[in-house]
């Protein structure tokens, strides 16, 4: 198929997963989109689907490894035909501290996410991985962060602070909220089928493998479930939600359970 002159690279890079699709810059129209599933498990896959397509191919990947998924993928993307048309790269990045925007990716941005990774340590390596695999093959290839925390912003000073002395407050440990891009996404949404709706109060809800609440007034973040990481907050499939503080005391010292070990279990 033909494409557009100019197309744009949207990619959400997850723990298990990548999903990407590319749009055209003028239009915004799918022109092509994929996802690779089962990372780091056995029978790891990529399915593909471009808009001339009826339905979609799938590609065995030999290996399990992130870094080989995302080899995998940089190298099909260079051979299609798409790839000349692309112009900039989105990431969703999981985590953007203080960040309010979508934020050009330059070297000081990557040292600042290296430094952030013990906040979002099951997400934030995997996005680094790809970001700069994406720059040491293409580096005149723009890349933008888009920081699903950005939304959340707006929260009054009440909703983001920890009940915990106020000095670690100054350290960054407040609750920053989640799912900022689909919560965006969904007010773009509301005020396209009511324009008036996103002016009042409204309740948002992310469901998915990960899932959260978000309270919104005149458009803006005053209240979410998720915290400080994206465990806390509601179940989810394989997060634990919110846990009396006492439980992990409790496991260290009955169970001799590391905090590592705590980790592990709430996420996964």
């Amino acid at each position: 198929m033909k494409f557009p002159h100019s197309t744009v690279l949207s990619i959400n890079s997850g723990s298990s997963s990548i999903r990407f699709t590319v749009y055209d810059e003028a239009s915004m129209i799918r022109q092509l989109s994929g996802k690779i599933d089962r990372i780091g498990l056995k029978g790891m896959t990529m399915s593909t689907l471009d808009a001339s397509s009826k339905s979609p191919v799938s590609i065995t990947i030999p290996g399990r490894e992130y870094k080989r998924a995302v080899d995998f993928l940089l190298d099909w993307l260079a051979e299609h035909p798409c790839f000349p048309s692309i112009r900039a790269v989105g990431h969703r990045v999981v985590h953007g501290m203080k960040h309010t925007a979508p934020t050009r990716i330059t070297p000081e941005l990557l040292a600042e996410l290296h430094r952030i990774v013990p906040y979002a340590p099951d997400h934030l390596p995997q996005e680094i991985l790809l970001i700069e695999a994406i720059q040491d093959r293409h580096a005149n290839l723009p890349q933008i962060a888009c920081f699903d925390t950005s939304f959340h912003q707006s929260m009054p000073r009440v909703a983001k602070w920890l009940p915990i002395p106020r000095r670690y407050s100054e350290q960054g440990l407040e609750r920053y909220g989640f799912h900022g891009l689909s919560y965006s996404y969904l007010m773009g949404e509301l005020g396209r089928l009511d324009p008036s709706a996103p002016e009042g109060r409204v309740i948002l809800a992310h469901l998915g493998n990960g899932a959260s609440l978000a309270a919104v007034m005149n458009g803006e973040s005053i209240d979410t479930s998720m915290g400080f990481t994206p465990a806390s907050g509601l179940v989810m499939s394989t997060r634990s939600g919110d846990l009396d503080p006492g439980l992990f005391s409790y496991l260290a010292r009955v169970e001799k359970m590391t905090a590592a070990a705590f980790q592990t279990m709430v996420n996964k």
